[in-house]
């Protein structure tokens, strides 16, 4: 399978395209307009080769939803793939998006992911 190349606007990961204000603010407007969504950013592994850029990076997540259904429903289902939560550890499969919320939220308010192929850490 071909390695997949990074679009322009995907080479900067969303901290760097957002001052932390616009950023802070646009979870504000979020949060007051959607208060049961948990506003995520999703972002491709940065040496990730094998699988595909997703059309978009933010997405509304409803707070009962767990990260099982999550990774199946909203992301890559036909795909094998690790989701890290701020770039560290990953989160138990079991927890609701509220509860992943709550322990990780970022200072601007969003919860960070970045996802990555199994090949990228070895099976």
């Amino acid at each position: 399978m071909p390695p997949f190349e990074k679009p322009q606007l995907q080479n900067k990961p969303f901290k760097l395209r957002k001052s932390f204000a616009v950023r802070k603010q646009e979870v504000a407007g979020i949060r007051s307009k959607f208060p049961n969504k948990i506003p995520v950013i999703i972002e491709r592994y940065e040496r990730e080769n094998y699988l595909p850029p997703l059309d978009k990076t933010k997405f509304l997540v409803p707070h009962e939803l767990t990260m099982t259904q999550f990774e199946q429903d909203a992301l890559l289902p036909s795909q094998a793939f690790y989701l890290l939560i701020n770039n560290s550890g990953m989160a138990s499969m079991s927890l609701t998006m509220a509860q992943v919320y709550k322990d990780h939220q970022d200072e601007d308010g969003f919860l960070y992911m970045t996802y990555a192929s199994q090949e990228m850490f070895g099976q």
